[in-house]
C-alpha cells in the first residue's frame, strides 16, 4: 500500500515542480509593451523636444515604442507625480529638469511626492543654457549692455517672460535684474509655447529662455539673443556671448534634463534603460542633431544623476529665497 501510495505521488510531484518552474520560464524578457514617457511640461518646449529625440532613438533600441504623454501642471508636479506613483514595472519613465529635482521643493509648502524616496534617477540627458531674447521687431537693443540701459531708463520698469513661477527660466532672470538694478515685472506662462507668441506680439520685453527653444527663431532672424547663461558661447550662435563676456560677472546657469522611474523599480530595468540613453547620447549624428537644437546630449549613471541634483540644491534654495518665489 506504502509503495503504491508513494507511485502516485512520483507523477503529482513532477507536476508540481512544473508549476513551479513554468512562471519563471514563461517570465517575458523586459520590455514586452510599449513604454511610457511622461513629460510634466506642454507640447513644444525644450523638455518635450528633447525627450522625443531620445524616446525615438530609446524605442529603437529597446525594440519597442517609447511613448510620449504630455502632463503639464505646477511646475512639473503633477506629471512627475503621475510618474511617482505608477507601477514599478519599468512601463513609466518621466523626463524631469532641474527645477523638479532641485528647485520644487523650495517653491511649494508641501510636495505629492518626495524625489530622494518616490523617483529613482535613470540618468541625465541633456545640458542646455538659457539665453536672453528680445524680439528685434519691439526692441532695438544690439547687445545686453543696450538692453539694460534701455531697461534702466523706463520709469515704470520692463516685463520679463518665464516659462513658470519658479522655472530656471524665471529664477535666472530675477537674479539677472537683481544684480543689474533693474526694475523688472515678472509675467509667467505655461511654457515656451505660450512665451514665444508673447514676445513676438511685444506683450512682454525680454525673457531668459531655454537655448532649445529659442534656437531656431534666433537663426531665422525672428528673436534676438544678447547672451547666453552657459560657461562658453554655443557652437552654431558664435556671435552671441556668454553673460560674463557681456558683463555679467559670475552669472553661469545650466540647466538640465534627465529621465526617472518610480522608485521600486527593478535595477535590471534601470540599467536597461540608461544603457538605451548611452546609445543615443554616445551617437555622433544624435550629438550633432542636439548641438544644433540648442542643446548638449548626455549620459551619466544613474548615482551621477542624483549627486548632480543634490549638490545644486542649496544654490537655487538660495536664488528661490532671494527672488521670493513661491508657487502655491
Amino acid at each position: 500500500m506504502t509503495h503504491r501510495r508513494s507511485l502516485l505521488a512520483l507523477p503529482l510531484a513532477a507536476a508540481a515542480a512544473g508549476a513551479l518552474a513554468r512562471p519563471a520560464l514563461a517570465q517575458p524578457a523586459w520590455p514586452a509593451k510599449p513604454i511610457r514617457m511622461v513629460v510634466p511640461y506642454p507640447p513644444g518646449g525644450s523638455t518635450d523636444v528633447l525627450s522625443r529625440l531620445y524616446a525615438e532613438r530609446m524605442g529603437a533600441s529597446l525594440g519597442q515604442p517609447v511613448v510620449i504623454e504630455n502632463r503639464p501642471g505646477a511646475s512639473g508636479n503633477i506629471g512627475t507625480d503621475a510618474v511617482a506613483k505608477a507601477a514599478p514595472d519599468g512601463y513609466t519613465i518621466g523626463a524631469v529638469t532641474a527645477s523638479i529635482m532641485a528647485i520644487n521643493q523650495f517653491l511649494f509648502q508641501s510636495m505629492p511626492f518626495d524625489t530622494a524616496k518616490d523617483i529613482l534617477p535613470i540618468g541625465l540627458a541633456w545640458d542646455t543654457p538659457n539665453i536672453a531674447v528680445v524680439a528685434p521687431e519691439h526692441n532695438k537693443a544690439q547687445t545686453l549692455q543696450d538692453f539694460l540701459t534701455w531697461a534702466k531708463a523706463r520709469p515704470d520698469g520692463i516685463t520679463y517672460a518665464s516659462t513658470g513661477i519658479g522655472q530656471t527660466t524665471h529664477l535666472s532672470s530675477a537674479m539677472l535684474f537683481g544684480r543689474t538694478g533693474v526694475k523688472a515685472t515678472h509675467v509667467p506662462y505655461r511654457g515656451a509655447a505660450q512665451v514665444v507668441p508673447a514676445l513676438l506680439a511685444g506683450d512682454v520685453d525680454v525673457a531668459l529662455d531655454n537655448l532649445a527653444s529659442q534656437i531656431s527663431l534666433i537663426q531665422e532672424g525672428r528673436m534676438r539673443g544678447l547672451a547666453v547663461t552657459g560657461a562658453e558661447r554655443w557652437p552654431t550662435l558664435p556671435n552671441i556671448p556668454t553673460m560674463v563676456e557681456a558683463g555679467v560677472p559670475n552669472f553661469v546657469v545650466s540647466v538640465w534634463g534627465a529621465f526617472v522611474a518610480p522608485a521600486g523599480t527593478p535595477p535590471a530595468v534601470i540599467e536597461k534603460l540608461n544603457g538605451a540613453m548611452r546609445r543615443v547620447a554616445q551617437d555622433e549624428a544624435m550629438q550633432k542633431r542636439f548641438i544644433q537644437g540648442g542643446a548638449t546630449a548626455l549620459w551619466t549613471t544613474a548615482e551621477d544623476a542624483a549627486t548632480r541634483a543634490a549638490k545644486e540644491r542649496p544654490m537655487w534654495q538660495q536664488v528661490v529665497r532671494d527672488s521670493g518665489a513661491r508657487a502655491d
